[in-house]
């Protein structure tokens, strides 16, 4: 159950998800992140706080493919089946954020599809650093109207949240909420999406 904010809340008091795992299942990120969620009338709020050694990016422009480099990211979908359609949210350590709607029938990458060119209206992001090492955070706020017609809000939602980590002084990690287990790491699994009731 995603917590509904408070009218005056800060993200100190909404609990974390279980820590992100590898993509293929096989154990924690050694580089970990915690996330956190809340709800509104108006929006999904999602919070990525992310231990880095070495954050770093070099996109700067709105879709701009960051998962080329460092980000995390948010997969949802409005209702309990199986998404066919989706919605993708990333940002970088530089704030950059890519958004996109996904069509992927059959969930090979053959035949997905992505439409980076829609902008979600009322989206809102920002990040920042961390006191120590070079950790970062981000958040989202992902506007219900957006994503489903003007009060329609199903129950419950299909969602991932997601962490790309490629260290200059070390091989990626890809890790996930809900495990795709896939190998190499693919996150357009919509069948391996998470549950959220709303």
């Amino acid at each position: 159950m995603v917590p509904r904010a408070p009218a005056v809340w800060s993200w100190e008091e909404i609990p974390t998800l279980p820590l992100l795992v590898l993509a293929d299942g096989s154990g924690p990120a050694v580089q970990q992140t915690r996330v956190r969620l809340c709800r509104d009338d108006r929006a999904l709020h999602v919070r990525f706080d992310c231990e880095d050694r070495d954050a770093w990016g070099t996109y700067r422009r709105r879709d701009d493919p960051v998962y080329e480099e460092e980000a995390v990211e948010v997969f949802l979908a409005p209702g309990e089946a199986d998404p066919v359609r989706y919605c993708e949210f990333e940002v970088s350590p530089l704030g950059t954020l890519f958004d996109a709607r996904i069509h992927n029938p059959t969930s090979l990458r053959a035949d997905l599809t992505a439409d980076p060119t829609w902008d979600c209206p009322g989206l809102l992001w920002k990040t920042g650093r961390c006191a120590a090492r070079q950790d970062w955070w981000a958040t989202l706020s992902i506007p219900w109207a957006g994503i489903v017609p003007p009060g329609v809000l199903p129950p419950v939602w299909r969602a991932n949240f997601y962490r790309i980590e490629r260290p200059r002084d070390g091989g990626p990690e890809f890790s996930c909420w809900s495990p795709t287990l896939t190998r190499p790491a693919d996150f357009h699994k919509p069948a391996r999406f998470g549950a959220l009731e709303i």
